[in-house]
């Protein structure tokens, strides 16, 4: 399976996925930190992170996908959300915890 077809595989399989630098347990950057403690005070149980430092076909392919420059990245039910300042814009007016709250339990 080449990067962009992983990519448009993992987005339709699970309803939360955020492509990040790093792991949830320990973010590469900022802003991916920032995207996943964002998450979890929203109480997600069901987050698939994908480390798009493990393969920059991946890492690129993301970019492409969303056509979007910049990780993380955010997906729910398959639709591209956006990146961390897209995400604490929602988290502050209460759309995404209202989006998230449509998702089916872990």
């Amino acid at each position: 399976m080449d990067a962009k077809e992983f990519v448009r595989t993992t987005v339709a399989a699970h309803p939360l996925v955020l492509f990040m630098k790093g792991t949830a347990q320990f973010p590469q950057c900022g802003f991916s930190g920032r995207a996943v403690q964002i998450l979890k005070s929203c109480a997600v149980q069901n987050l698939v992170t994908v480390n798009v430092l493990d393969d920059e076909e991946v890492r690129q392919a993301v970019k492409d996908f969303a056509n979007w420059p910049t990780v993380p990245q955010l997906y729910v039910k398959g639709q591209f959300i956006g990146g961390s300042d897209i995400m604490t814009e929602m988290f502050e007016s209460g759309e995404l915890q209202e989006l998230l709250r449509q998702l089916p339990a872990a």
